[in-house]
Formats: C-alpha cells, structure tokens, sequence
C-alpha cells in the first residue's frame, strides 16, 4: 500500500472465507501538517479577531496517501465508508450526506459523524473538512441539494457561486444526457489553499477568491473567474469523477476537457460575458507560447514517479488540451460530439478511460477519423505555422498552403518533418463569419481553388482562431486584411488572432517587430474588451523587453498614443446601459494609461486615491486595481504604507490579493525590498506569496533583480513551503521569465543545478530557454524598435486648420473629431485620408508624390 508520513502501530489481516477476501486492520498515526497537501491544516481568523484551525484534504495526485494507507492510484478504485470525531461545534463534511450523528464515548465534546457509503470512487477524489462555517443552500432543477460554505458571516458571498452552481449542473446533466450521480454537492471556501480548486467528488474545495463574491466589493473579473471555476469543478463530477483516466499520462484529458467545458457553460449562464473570444486570449494564445519552445512536452506525457505528476499540471494539460478539444467540437459538430461523450460517460462510468478510448466513442459517433486526427495534436508536442500565398486566376483566388513545425526561435530546421492533420477554414470579407471552404490538410502543401472570389477581396484562414496553429500571410494577402482590423469588418476573435499571430511570428524573427507595431496602430477603432486585453499583454512582453535598453520610455509614449483614444471614450465611470465588458476594458485601459505615466490619467487615479483613502468616496470595485497600480508605480514610501494599511484593513480575500498583486508597482530600490519581505510575512497566506514576489518580478528593471536575489536568498523557506506543487513552477516562471541576455540564462541554469527542484525542472528549462530567445530577440530587432519609435515622435507636428489649409493646391480639409470613423476625400486622384490619434489631430497623406512642403508636418 502507499503511505507517506504515516506511522503504523499494528496491522492484522482477517480472511473470510476461501475466496482470498478478508479484512485488513490498521492502526496509525498521521500528522495534520501545514504542506496544502494531504490532510492539513488552514489557519483563519474568527470575526472577533482569534486564530483558528481547519482540518481539510487536497489528495490530488499522489496526497491521500498522507491522510490514511491506501492503494494511492486512479485506477484502484474501491467504495468508501468515512467517520470522522470531531469537536461538537465544528462542521463536519465529506463527499457523502450524513447519516448518523451520535456523542462520542469518550468524550462529551466529541461527536462522531458517519457518512453515507460513496460510489466506486478513486482515492485522490476523497475528501473530509473539519471547520467552522456558514452556508447558504439550493435545490438544483433536478432535486439535487446544493450548498455552498462560506467563512462565518460570510454566507452572503456564496450567493453568487450557489446560482452558477444551481444552473450548472442541470446543464451538464442535459448535455451528457447523463444525471449527476449523488445526492447532494457541496462548494466550500478554505482559507489556506494551493490551487485554485479541486473537484473531490461530491465535496469541491475552493480557494476563497475562486468562490466568495461580495455584491459591493468584488470586481466584474472575479465573478467571470468564479463563473469558470464554478463550471470547470463540475464539470470534473462527470469527467474525472464519474469516468477517471486509467493513469496520470491521460491527466489532459480531465483537465483539458474540463477546461474548455468550463467556458461552454459560462457562455449558457451569462452569454453577455463574450466569454469564447476570451478563451483565446486566456487559454488558446498562453497554449501556443509554451508549446512553440523546444522544452514543450506533449499533451500525453507518460508519467512514472509521483513528481513527474505534479509537473504535468501546466498549461498544456489544461489549455493546450481545452484548445485542441475546442477544435475537435468544431470538427465534430455540437450534435454528435455530445452523442460522443453521452457513448463514453455510459460505458465507462465507475470506471477508468484511457485517452483512445474517448477517440473511439466520437469515432462511433461522427464517422469520421477522430483518432487519425487527434494522435498527430496529442502525442507529438508542438503546432504547425501555415504558410499561405495567394494568384487571382479570372474569377477564382487560388491559395497555396503549406505546413512546418512552429519554432519560438525562428524557422525550424530539424531533420524529421513533423506533420500534423490540421482542419482549416477559410472565409473572404464577402462573409467573414461563415467558412467559404473547410478542408483537412493532412499532407506538407495543398493547392486550393476558392471559386468566384474577386480580386479586391480579402481572404483569411482560421476562421474564428479555432484551429490550434499559427498563420502567415503573403505580404499583400497581410496588406488587404489590415483595412478590415480598422473598420471593424473583420470580427473580433479574428483580428485577435491575426494581430497575436504576427506578434509571435515577430517573436521568433521570421517578420520585423516594426511591422507588427504598424499593425497594432491600426486597433484605433477597437470596442472589443479582449481584443485590447491580447494587445495589451503583448505590448507588456514589449515593454519588459525593452526595459533593457536606454529607449524604454519611447515604447511607454507608443502605449499611451495607442491606449488613450480609448481611454478618453471610456472616461472613468460607467455609462447608463453599460455592461460586463465595458467594466473590463475600463480597468485595463486605465491601468494601462496610468502605468505608462499618462499624466491625466495619473492625476485622476491620485485624486480617486486620496479620496478612497479618507473615506470620502470609495472606489469601485472595477477601478481599485488600476488605481492602484497607478500610484504605485509613480509612489513614494507614503503611498506604500498607505497601501499596506488598506491590505491589512481588507475583510476581503479579493481585496488583500488585488492589493499584493500590485505591490511591486511600487520603483524604489528599499521599498522593492520592504514589499519582498512583507511576501514572506504572517499578512500574506502562503499560496499568494508567488503572486507578491511574481508581482515585483513584473514591475521594473530593478523589481526584476531584486526578486530573483530574494527568491535565491530565501531558497529554503521557499522550496519547504512548495515543494512538489505547482507554486514551485509559477515563482520560479514569475521571477526569471523577464530576463534577456545569455549570463542570466546562465546563472539561473546553475542555481538550479545547485538547488533541485524536480517538479519544477521543466519549467526551469523553458525559463532559460525563454532569456535566452529573448536576448537574440533584443539583439535583433532592438534598432529598427528604436529607430521606428523615434522617428514616430519626431519634430511637433502642425497642425493644419480649417480654410488656411485650402490655399494654392493643398486640398480642403475637413477634420472629423476624435473617435469617429476616419473620413476620405480625394483629388485629383490621389486619396487622403485623416486619421485621428490622441490630442493632436495627425494627418496622413498618401501620394503618388513625395510632398516637401516647407513647415508642413505630419
């Protein structure tokens, strides 16, 4: 059996009968240890003040094993009878209902609780809480009673997560064609917790910020993250818990599954949440990132030792494996992917399921290739760039395709030719929501012929970015398409994808940075929430780039004119009529603006801020994060024990983290230290230590050294903290991730040669891969950053006003105002165009001749 420490007093085995069955008895001691892991225990704080203790379970992967002896795999699945001797005024929870609450003979403050006998279940999805707290409950359409346990006081903060719950199961059941198996489920909030939930069967674990929402206190993003890990956990009831892999090498297949449903049932509770064209930027894009290093693994790793396990929780089993799955929907078709997954859940529930398997029930179900498909996206790591060229022939455009493993360091090279069976579609701006032509490459080329498409038309592959690979465009195909990102012809998740398309492909040197800075210029007319949120996360990886060289503050000024057209339309509060989204963007725009030193921007954040702090009006929910962001990164030792003062003051769970979070905002080098101490401190729980130190990281140059200095210095109490988890590989990715020249690479190299941390060794080795791509990336294209940049600022520009620009040959102008469509006129014929961009109304002209007027500027 599997025991890990654990202590055995006396074991006895009693045979029954001749059939070799019998009943084993074991006798031991466990600790209750403060790892997150096994049985532990999380500390909190009662509303008068005290400290306080819960006893909980995180078993998943190789952990049950520390709360009793036990066949510790999933495939040893056996039924369950749990008591537990608890205090008498503590809850008591388990998978099962309750069915027996008596005293306890021993003691008179003791009860013992027994539970109801589970279904056929597998160890790492057991689960027992011991605690104090609230709850408020529902009845699920089909007469499953749910509940959702909160910190005590709190009950209120469940009501949000109980309506997910309430509308998410009977979704699921509908869409499985499957009921959910026990008579009840509860969500509950612990304190002290290292991922963000786990589906236990029957009994869900939250982090609180995954569970809790306060109607006045949390932010427009926290309800759409409860929303998502409300409907990911649950998902798991079925695929995971009902049906669970026969071994960790299929892990992708629960965690990718569940990732990519989590999203489908959002997009049924709350279909105002646009919730599919942020897949892309949170799942779909952060898959193609990691998966185009050559430290990538495959989807299906095949696992020996229990460390390996904990290493393969990373975004590939999760959102490389939701994106492919995404795919197949697309390729299957909703009916018969559902008729699919109806086939395995019925074969196999109790039981377990290798990844083959669920190809063969969506095989049954489609007829079509499933398998054929999928082994070339599972079991080879990596994802094709398609490369594609177009010839106008009479009234037919034919496309010339072709398909080569994408590198982050540039064209590949290597000596096999992976290939991948890659379905593609294409549409044309004749309807560029509907596929004109959906084909499946399954060879290196293929020519295609789109019939009746005419010369000015625009052609665009990957319609809605579901393929799970990247496109690059002939130069004029390129050209025709950047009209259709500006007059918003093109639909969102498309110039998301196109614009995070070429910013990758800039990455890896295969086109000139400036090229892809020329096309986000062209986002001025942008609406869409995630469609800025993609563009803003890359002129992020930009900027910490370039905070390497003695030109940062140019690519600043470059974020300013592209955010604050934009801003100026949203302005700072909320419109009448206004919904989800729009109180999406605003943060992001405005946290974008105040960073970069948009000094209106500045001006108001600190003034919102001072009147925040003396309770004269208090902040919206949706703007705290860029508020403080804001006069952070422009603060003193003031604004920091300010801020310190408002974490230490917060009720809330959300609001400590949204305070640590942007701590490391904060430039100066003694306070960079005071903020990476206090991440280590008895304020900070322990699973949100990463984010204050990966905040420090991601805030400058100096926060950059500073952290990955602390993080060395501080190594033990670090590695003892996380060891074996998943936390170990995001501090580590959060503290070097930023670096960009070859000595760094080096370094981090030996102290980790020097410091082992093996569930964190793949991460180490994308990391150094990662300086290392950034570096050449500097190297590269560095000047012709710099140089682009400059000459943008240039000379002040005129000017030109109203009738005085009409004398001799220069044309009338008529200037629209800011954030209109742009106008055309033309004369003679040459065309010219206005263009509106930040303060100054900027006008572009575009001439056969070279226009050298003295005093003109433009």
């Amino acid at each position: 059996m599997n025991c890990a420490d654990i202590d055995i007093i006396t074991a006895s085995y009693a045979p029954e009968g001749d059939e070799g069955t019998g009943t084993l008895k074991i006798d031991f001691v466990g600790e209750l240890n403060d790892k997150m892991k096994g049985f532990y225990r999380s500390k909190y704080t009662t509303p008068t003040g005290d400290t306080r203790y819960a006893a909980v379970t995180q078993f998943e992967a190789t952990d049950a094993r520390r709360a009793f002896p036990c066949w510790d795999e999933p495939a040893i699945k056996a039924t369950f009878d749990i008591s537990l001797v608890v205090p008498k005024d503590r809850v008591a929870l388990s998978n099962m209902n309750v069915v027996d609450r008596k005293p306890y003979p021993d003691d008179e403050n003791l009860v013992e609780v027994k539970f109801a006998r589970t279904p056929v279940m597998s160890t790492y999805l057991v689960a027992f809480v011991v605690g104090e707290y609230d709850f408020v409950e529902a009845r699920s359409q089909d007469g499953v009673l749910v509940r959702v346990y909160t910190p005590v006081g709190k009950a209120e903060q469940g009501k949000f997560a109980l309506e997910v719950a309430a509308k998410t199961l009977p979704f699921y059941k509908d869409y499985f064609n499957v009921p959910y198996p026990l008579p009840k489920i509860d969500l509950i909030a612990i304190a002290d917790f290292a991922a963000g939930a786990m589906e236990n069967w029957g009994l869900v674990t939250y982090r609180e910020t995954a569970l809790l929402i306060d109607p006045k206190n949390s932010c427009s993003s926290s309800r759409q993250w409860v929303a998502l890990v409300v409907g990911h956990e649950l998902a798991h009831q079925w695929f995971g818990n009902l049906v669970t892999m026969e071994w960790w090498t299929h892990l992708w297949l629960n965690e990718g599954f569940a990732s990519w449903i989590e999203y489908l049932c959002v997009d049924h509770c709350f279909p105002e949440y646009d919730i599919w064209t942020q897949f892309v930027s949170a799942d779909y894009t952060r898959a193609q990132e990691l998966d185009a290093l050559d430290n990538s693994h495959p989807i299906e790793v095949s696992v020996g030792h229990p460390s390996e396990v904990d290493e393969i929780f990373d975004a590939i089993s999760y959102s490389k494996g939701a994106s492919v799955i995404r795919m197949l929907h697309d390729y299957i078709g909703d009916e018969d992917f559902r008729k699919g997954m109806n086939l395995y859940l019925t074969k196999f529930q109790q039981k377990n399921a290798a990844t083959e398997d669920l190809w063969e029930s969506l095989e049954k179900a489609s007829g079509k290739p499933i398998a054929a498909v999928m082994n070339t996206w599972t079991k080879q790591m990596g994802f094709p760039l398609i490369y594609v060229e177009a010839e106008q022939q009479e009234d037919d455009r034919v496309l010339k395709l072709v398909q080569k493993k994408f590198c982050a360091s540039g064209p590949y090279t290597g000596e096999d030719f992976p290939m991948w069976m890659v379905p593609i579609s294409i549409c044309t701006s004749d309807d560029p929501t509907c596929a004109k032509m959906q084909i499946l490459m399954d060879k290196p080329e293929l020519t295609v012929v789109l019939k009746d498409t005419k010369p000015e038309q625009w052609v665009k592959l990957n319609l809605g970015t579901v393929g799970f690979y990247r496109t690059q465009y002939s130069p004029e195909m390129l050209q025709s398409l950047i009209p259709a990102i500006r007059d918003l012809s093109l639909p969102p998740v498309d110039r998301l994808g196109l614009q995070n398309d070429l910013f990758s492909l800039a990455r890896a040197g295969i086109i000139s940075t400036v090229e892809v800075l020329k096309v986000m210029e062209a986002f001025v007319n942008e609406p869409n929430y995630t469609v800025w949120s993609d563009l803003s996360c890359n002129l992020g990886i930009l900027s910490t780039l370039l905070s390497h060289t003695d030109f940062h503050e140019d690519i600043q000024a470059f974020v300013r004119d592209v955010f604050s057209p934009i801003g100026e339309r949203l302005g700072w509060d909320p419109r009448p009529g206004e919904g989800h989204l729009d109180a999406l963007l605003r943060g992001l725009v405005l946290g974008k603006l105040g960073k970069a030193g948009h000094k209106a921007t500045l001006e108001e954040a600190r003034r919102r801020f001072k009147d925040h702090v003396e309770g004269k009006h208090i902040l919206s929910a949706d703007l705290r994060s860029p508020v403080y962001v804001t006069v952070l990164k422009h603060g003193d030792s003031s604004t920091l024990d300010t801020m310190l003062k408002l974490h230490k003051q917060a009720d809330m769970q959300e609001e400590k983290n949204r305070i640590e979070r942007v701590l490391g905002a904060i430039s100066q080098p003694e306070l960079i230290q005071k903020v990476l101490t206090f991440a280590l401190s008895e304020e900070v729980r322990p699973q949100d230590t990463v984010s204050v130190i990966g905040g420090v990281a991601g805030g400058s140059k100096q926060g950059r050294k500073a952290a990955w200095k602390f993080v060395r210095d501080n190594w033990e109490e670090l590695y003892n903290r996380y060891q074996g988890g998943f936390l170990i590989s995001r501090l580590i990715k959060l503290t070097v991730d930023g670096f960009a020249n070859d000595k760094m690479a080096a370094e981090v190299k030996a102290f980790f040669e020097s410091h082992p941390a093996p569930s964190a060794e793949r991460t180490v080795q994308q990391c150094c891969e990662n300086i290392l791509l950034n570096a050449a990336w500097l190297k590269r294209d560095a000047d012709n950053i710099h140089h682009f940049l400059a000459q943008r600022r240039g000379p002040p520009a005129t000017v030109l006003q109203g009738p005085k620009a009409g004398r001799g040959q220069w044309p009338r102008c008529h200037l629209q105002p800011r954030g209109t469509p742009q106008s055309s006129w033309a004369m003679s014929g040459r065309s010219w165009e206005a263009q509106t961009v930040s303060r100054a109304c900027i006008i572009q002209i575009k001439s056969s001749k070279e226009l050298t007027r003295p005093g003109f500027g433009a």
